[in-house]
């Protein structure tokens, strides 16, 4: 029985990182043949491997092993940027610290998740806004680029902050009450959206990977 266990926590993060590989793998084949730009297929990969996270808590059991799935998948991403490989995440006209940022988050918010004890809302409420809002916003502002701004260099639009807001409230709606998290009323939603928008907007070169979901969780955790 020790030993079937054992195989099970072995098996079980091998099986996912073999999901994220497959993903990475489309993103390429539709960037090399299908001639799809950079911006699309990095967004594709944002969105997949948000999804694909949201299996951690129902498949892994402990969070060695989502730190072993995140430092690979780490080093990968380090290599790709320092050989050139991966153009369908990394062919993009501006530097991003997004793409190394995300395993890390992911990590810190499973061990939060573990280690706080308050429910699935605090390991998928931070994915799912991070995965779903932020490229919503992103092709909001460039379809609808009005109300420009900069922030540190790095140009923010009106429209792709009220895409944020409103998609971060509508995933929160939803979230808060399928995963029985106890936050009545419209102003925790209200809260933890305006939050996440604020840190949106100041999340630049990729930071946002990392601000949003820690102004989720803390809009959570003072909840």
């Amino acid at each position: 029985r020790t030993i079937t266990l054992a195989m099970k926590e072995i098996i079980q993060p091998l099986l996912l990182a073999c999901c994220f590989l497959a993903l990475f793998a489309l993103a390429e084949l539709l960037y090399h043949f299908g001639k799809i730009r950079a911006e699309w297929t990095r967004k594709i990969v944002h969105i997949g491997t948000g999804l694909l996270t949201l299996l951690f808590p129902v498949v892994l059991t402990s969070h060695w092993q989502v730190l072993f799935l995140c430092s690979s998948f780490l080093v990968i991403l380090l290599a790709s940027l320092k050989f050139g490989w991966l153009p369908s995440i990394n062919a993009i006209d501006r530097f991003s610290y997004g793409s190394i940022l995300f395993p890390v988050i992911v990590y810190l918010l499973f061990l939060v998740y573990q280690m706080a004890g308050r429910g699935l809302i605090i390991f998928y409420l931070p994915i799912l806004i991070l995965a779903i809002c932020d490229p919503v916003a992103a092709l909001a502002g460039k379809r609808f680029p009005f109300g420009r701004y900069r922030i540190m260099g790095c140009g923010k639009s009106a429209t792709g902050s009220l895409a944020f807001f409103t998609s971060a409230l509508l995933v929160t709606v939803v979230a808060i009450p399928a995963l029985g998290a106890p936050l009545p009323g419209a102003f925790p939603a209200l809260l933890i959206s305006l939050a996440a928008t604020a840190a949106e907007g100041v999340g630049v070169k990729g930071m946002d990977n990392f601000t949003i979901p820690a102004s989720v969780v803390s809009s959570l955790c003072l909840l």
